[in-house]
């Protein structure tokens, strides 16, 4: 049987206003560049998270094809030209390279991809963050495959019960590792819980060696802008996509996590942590502080190659709660201002402006003799 490839890539091409949102003029264009290439796609379509860009591509060329790659990045060209003639702001902001060179990865757009054989009903979620880092879909990720208490179906599912098979990418050091659940549950968290390290890349289900597995089940863009620019360019605002139903977690498992705010890093230019608030399409621009932290999730049907969909899937009331304590723990976060643990940590900061004013600073710290400030009444005496 012949197997469908889904591409989720993304890019900020330019905000509107700000970095708030993407105009429909840019997505506009966008679409017209996919539509030139109707020959190789199967189907696609546009969406977006506050002021990134997201293509959904079905194709059947495989992960990491240079043609779908050099179309992605094509349609990002074109939607840079229009928002520089609108004067968006960071306009072509992710696109790191005047060329392309065979792959959007290290160029500065990010892609998760997943080729699967594709199923009689095959139901896909894309999911799509804006305001934070890749490591933001390790706490949901590890709930959906790995979570009894989020996923029953681990438990009563008999095609579920052996679990799943995890790749971390631990993208300070590019090495990778699988681990599989239940029994490296304790080691995967050990990992996961530094997300702004170690990364879930992609899950399988446990048919087939940890180091040759079967068909992944889910895939999480995570490139890094600062390990592709040197510096702080924007965040990351990552892309999943995952498989559901038929041996699978249910597309209700899939969505459960995000009834939890949960922290991550990123927010107001990408420094401070905030709570990752699952919102409709149509509220998923970041105005509040740059934020917060939004992610939306579109449902697709697989069908003969074509994309049947969106379905919003967070356009519901159930989600309503997640969306009022998101805003309740962004008021207490806000009121710490500039300090930790609102603000990231120092080593966190690195690619910020934040070295800058160290720098600027250099000339002006003082070495302190190692009993100055002591106040002289304080300073203890000899014993008699």
């Amino acid at each position: 049987m012949t197997t469908i490839t889904v591409s989720a890539i993304k890019a900020d091409v330019g905000g509107y206003v700000g970095h708030s949102d993407t105009h429909p003029r840019v997505r506009e264009a966008v679409e017209s560049s996919l539509t030139d290439h109707a020959d190789i796609l199967e189907g696609f379509h546009v969406t977006s998270a506050g002021d990134d860009l997201q293509l959904v591509l079905t194709h059947r060329q495989g992960i990491d094809d240079e043609r779908i790659h050099e179309l992605a990045w094509g349609a990002f060209e074109r939607g840079t030209a229009v928002a520089e003639d609108l004067g968006l702001y960071g306009a072509g902001q992710d696109l790191l390279s005047e060329a392309f060179s065979g792959n959007v990865r290290g160029l500065g757009p990010g892609a998760a991809e997943l080729e699967f054989t594709e199923r009689p009903s095959d139901p896909i979620v894309v999911f799509a963050m804006d305001k934070t880092e890749p490591g933001a879909f390790n706490l949901p990720m590890y709930k959906v495959f790995g979570d009894p208490f989020n996923t029953p179906g681990l438990v009563i599912d008999p095609s579920m019960n052996e679990g799943f098979s995890f790749e971390i990418w631990d993208i300070e050091e590019n090495r990778k590792v699988f681990l599989e659940t239940p029994e490296d549950a304790h080691e995967l968290l050990a990992l996961i819980g530094a997300p702004s390290r170690y990364v879930i890349k992609r899950v399988y289900p446990r048919e087939g060696n940890k180091n040759d597995p079967a068909e992944p089940v889910a895939s999480v863009s995570t490139e890094k802008l600062v390990d592709v620019a040197g510096e702080y360019v924007g965040k990351d605002d990552p892309v999943a996509v995952v498989r559901s139903q038929s041996g699978l977690p249910a597309i209700g498992e899939v969505l459960e996590p995000f009834t939890f705010p949960h922290m991550v890093s990123g927010w107001m230019r990408g420094s401070h942590v905030g709570p990752m608030m699952p919102v409709p399409m149509e509220y998923s621009q970041t105005s509040r502080f740059d934020g917060p932290p939004r992610c939306i999730a579109a449902g697709f049907q697989v069908t003969n190659g074509n994309l049947v969909g969106p379905n919003d899937l967070f356009d519901d009331v159930a989600f309503d709660r997640a969306r009022k304590q998101a805003n309740e723990q962004a008021d207490y976060l806000r009121e710490h201002g500039p300090f930790e643990p609102h603000r990231l940590p120092l080593e966190e900061l690195e690619y910020t402006t934040l070295p800058e004013i160290m720098d600027a600073l250099s000339e002006d710290w003082q070495r302190m003799d190692s009993s100055e400030g002591v106040p002289e009444e304080t300073t203890a005496k000899p014993v008699e």
